[in-house]
């Protein structure tokens, strides 16, 4: 079986674009030229030095002694949190602002939960000079007060959305509906592995760096260029297939994605969307989706803004169907139980997204010569302020 994108933007039974007619050309305009622009030797030199230069890349692969001690096994850290910006995004973001370019947008769009992705688009538009508007969710504003503050010193503008929970998906909608109302000009920089192809594979495309990285930095620290486990939080799924892709076809590597389970996968306030989803569309693909039994979108919930998404990418539901991975959901309280283990043991304090991830150590066990990455794809600066009120710091 196969696990990338298919010529029709498919996934297996995931993935396609269903938009409205106003969007076609601009998306038929991606899809046309997103791989032939982003071969180019021209391009693929600009976006290699950026990365190199401005974004600070390669990112280390860490070897956490003091986990790996503790849990008898073989853990290390993509060290996402040590890019530009503070996350894996500004990967993808750099790539599509080159892109953009060479399609000759001069306004930028993007929606933002967490506002890492929010950060990451205004800090390339500042760096292009090309106008940026955000999308946030009300309720995600005063929740990630910080990022919201990086991002009107970068100049971009952030637009409060009131509608629905306020959050991610609702600002995803806002998005498109400027989209459709500016289809000449401008581009949408999706900052998920979501939306309608080539959104979903242009983006984990742009993200494999992370794990293109890892396959020489593992032959350098184990001697051997693929792990034993690869494990990643997943909300919309970035991160996790930056880490993913380049094993994605290797039966060798185990891999693991962990979604939000809120106050229980039960409880009414989740983001599980593998253990409550079934198929539906969302913002312009077929994919698994939380939703009522007449298919109405059902309101996510988790105390980290970039897993408080209602669906899940189309290549992570087809990574569910097919059983390539592993699915796990993680709740609020074992999260940020885990933002303060990580902090206290590695001297690292995770994004709450990230610290998600982690919780997976004390739910399954991995052998003492087993070798185990976690993307560790953002950092807490954001989160500080839920961290402090959490556990009254």
């Amino acid at each position: 079986m196969n696990y990338n994108v298919d010529e029709k933007g498919y996934y297996g039974d995931f993935g396609g674009a269903f938009i409205p007619e106003m969007l076609y050309p601009n998306v038929t305009e991606l899809k046309e030229n997103y791989l032939k622009i982003s071969s180019e030797p021209e391009f693929k030199k600009e976006f290699d030095d950026l990365l190199k230069s401005y974004v600070g890349r390669p990112t280390p692969l860490y070897f956490a002694k003091r986990l790996s001690e503790k849990y008898k096994t073989k853990i290390y850290l993509k060290r996402e949190d040590l890019c530009h910006t503070g996350a894996h995004k500004v990967n993808n973001t750099i790539g599509q602002i080159l892109l953009a370019k060479r399609l000759g947008k001069d306004r930028i769009i993007a929606e933002t939960g967490a506002g890492q992705h929010g950060v990451a688009t205004a800090t390339v538009c500042a760096l292009m000079g090309i106008k940026c508007i955000v999308y946030m969710g009300e309720h995600d504003i005063k929740r990630q007060a910080p990022n919201v503050a990086r991002m009107k010193m970068l100049g971009a503008e952030v637009h409060s959305v009131q509608s629905g929970s306020k959050t991610l998906k609702d600002a995803t909608n806002e998005a498109i509906r400027d989209w459709i109302n500016n289809p000449v000009n401008t581009h949408y920089i999706i900052g998920s592995v979501v939306g309608p192809h080539p959104y979903p594979d242009m983006v984990a495309r742009f993200q494999s760096i992370i794990s293109q990285e890892i396959k020489w930095q593992l032959q350098e620290l184990e001697g051997r260029d693929y792990p034993d486990h690869l494990i990643a939080c997943v909300g919309g799924g970035s991160n996790a297939a930056g880490l993913y892709y380049h094993y994605l076809n290797d039966k060798r590597v185990n891999i693991i994605a962990v979604e939000a389970a809120g106050k229980g996968v039960n409880s009414g306030e989740s983001a599980a969307t593998s253990a409550l989803g079934k198929e539906g569309v969302i913002h312009g693909s077929k994919t698994l989706l939380m939703q009522t039994p007449d298919g109405q979108i059902t309101e996510p919930y988790s105390i980290s803004a970039g897993l408080d998404y209602p669906g899940v990418g189309p290549m992570h539901a087809h990574l569910y169907r097919s059983k390539r991975a592993k699915f796990f959901s993680i709740t609020d309280q074992e999260a940020m139980d885990w933002g303060l283990t990580l902090s206290q043991m590695e001297g690292i304090i995770p994004a709450i997204e990230t610290a998600h991830a982690f919780a997976i150590l004390d739910t399954q066990k991995f052998g003492p010569d087993e070798v185990i990455i976690f993307n560790c794809s953002g950092r807490g600066d954001k989160d500080l302020d839920t961290y402090i009120n959490y556990f009254k710091l």
